[in-house]
């Protein structure tokens, strides 16, 4: 077992998850708004299995999809955080995801768990790059991916194995980012990254 990490922002504690966190995302995955981009909503008990992996992972690695809380304001939203893409990408690869309940969108709270994330996995992991993907047609993720500073390359597109091959949103666009253009965005635009 590894003690596993814990991240704070300005307005965000990125955190291991707590048993109260299962019944709040049971119903985030169960609304078709927040599940708009994957092939169906998900039943309590799927959401559950989905739980006891993420920590289970943590538990492994010391961090992963962390439950996030906007102290002073609600105890659990979602989860931001990095996890394995390898069994997606057929490569070793860290993807950065997030996955927010609809009334907190807006907020910009995904752009910046999800920096705090880059700056873990390049600073603390020694990561090179980081990736993340979603459905061609996911215009708030993707729209988070840009202004993390992660690009696209068209031919990196791909058709996501873990979904049925008749699911309209099987194709996925792919960004990423490297290690040093991260650091380059830190040296010339410190104030994007907080």
């Amino acid at each position: 077992m590894t003690a596993i990490v814990t991240l704070r922002t300005e307005r965000l504690l990125l955190r291991p998850w707590r048993e109260s966190d299962c019944a709040p995302f049971a119903e985030m995955n169960a609304d078709p708004k927040v599940m708009e981009h994957f092939p169906a909503v998900s039943t309590h008990e799927e959401s559950d299995r989905f739980v006891d992996r993420i920590v289970a992972r943590m538990a492994q690695q010391g961090f992963g999809l962390w439950a996030v809380e906007v102290p002073g304001v609600a105890e659990f939203i979602g989860f931001i955080g990095l996890n394995p893409a390898d069994a997606v990408l057929g490569r070793p690869v860290l993807e950065i995801g997030w996955r927010l309940a609809a009334e907190h969108w807006g907020r910009g709270y995904a752009t910046e768990g999800a920096r705090a994330s880059l700056t873990h996995a390049f600073d603390a992991l020694g990561r090179d790059e980081v990736v993340s993907f979603t459905t061609v047609g996911n215009e708030r993720s993707r729209h988070v991916m840009k202004k993390l500073g992660m690009s696209r390359r068209a031919a990196d597109d791909f058709d996501h194995p873990g979904v049925p091959a008749s699911w309209p949103g099987r194709r996925h666009v792919l960004y990423r980012i490297a290690r040093e253009q991260w650091r380059r965005m830190a040296t010339e635009q410190p104030q994007a990254l907080r």
